[in-house]
């Protein structure tokens, strides 16, 4: 299952099955889930850990040292969940010691060709990012983001569950959960109405957060009164997620 021209590392702990393509380099202190798929030509530095099932196609850099100056070779770690999908050229990097030493990524992603995750950045489950999307260092996207080709978030940023933005964003500023968001700068475009819908969100869960969105961004009030009325008026768990995306904010929200 491992081509005659890899290099895998006698450190590395890779399952019985895993299939490693010719001319693939796998370092100490990796760690690779049974079921998994490594494609020719991809590098994966530790300490990394990589859950079942992970396919990852040709050129990847995976788990290699950080982009931050401030990093010094401290053994910082990238750990992944089941079922991503990890296209050609991706570059995914690990964390800092200086932050929470860990980049962190859930399961059943697909990073589309080039894409970029800098340090520290902690991603959800079920996320699409599409081509040459990226993210600078300490980011976080929650569950069910889309993230169109092109698009770049600025370092401690938060991308809410559900929300999805254009082609060729530029976000500088933390994304509600389930908005609609494009352009440069970002700003907002309404509910992701289409992928609450393919999810299966009731009736009454859309209309709650469509009133909820109304108050936050049209109805002229202070984002603490908006969220006040919230909550006075529904006690759904999607409009408190809603609420909550927006209470944690620190760079204030998108616009």
């Amino acid at each position: 299952m491992i081509h005659t021209t890899a290099i895998v590392d006698p450190g590395a702990r890779l399952a019985e099955d895993v299939e490693v393509g010719p001319f693939s380099v796998i370092g100490p202190d990796v760690e690779i889930g049974p079921g998994s798929r490594i494609g020719p030509h991809v590098v994966i530095k530790g300490p990394t850990v990589l859950g079942a099932r992970t396919r990852i196609f040709q050129f990847a850099s995976v788990g290699e040292d950080c982009q931050d100056k401030k990093y010094s070779g401290e053994p910082t770690r990238l750990v992944m969940g089941d079922d991503n999908v990890i296209r050609e050229g991706v570059t995914l990097h690990r964390g800092t010691a200086q932050d929470r030493g860990e980049t962190t990524i859930g399961s059943r992603n697909l990073f589309m060709a080039y894409v970029h995750v800098g340090h520290d950045c902690i991603i959800g489950d079920d996320c699409v990012l599409a081509n040459q999307a990226t993210l600078a260092g300490h980011v976080t996207l929650g569950n069910f983001v889309i993230l169109g080709g092109l698009s770049a978030i600025h370092q401690f940023c938060h991308f809410g569950d559900h929300a999805m933005a254009g082609g060729g964003s530029i976000i500088t500023k933390d994304t509600p959960a389930f908005v609609m968001i494009n352009g440069n700068p970002a700003q907002v475009h309404g509910l992701n109405l289409v992928g609450l819908k393919r999810r299966g969100f009731s009736a009454e869960a859309i209309k709650a957060l469509s009133d909820s969105y109304r108050l936050v961004y049209r109805q002229g009030l202070t984002v603490a009164q908006a969220l006040d009325e919230i909550r006075s008026r529904y006690s759904l768990p999607e409009t408190e997620a809603f609420a909550a995306s927006i209470e944690v904010s620190t760079r204030g929200i998108v616009r």
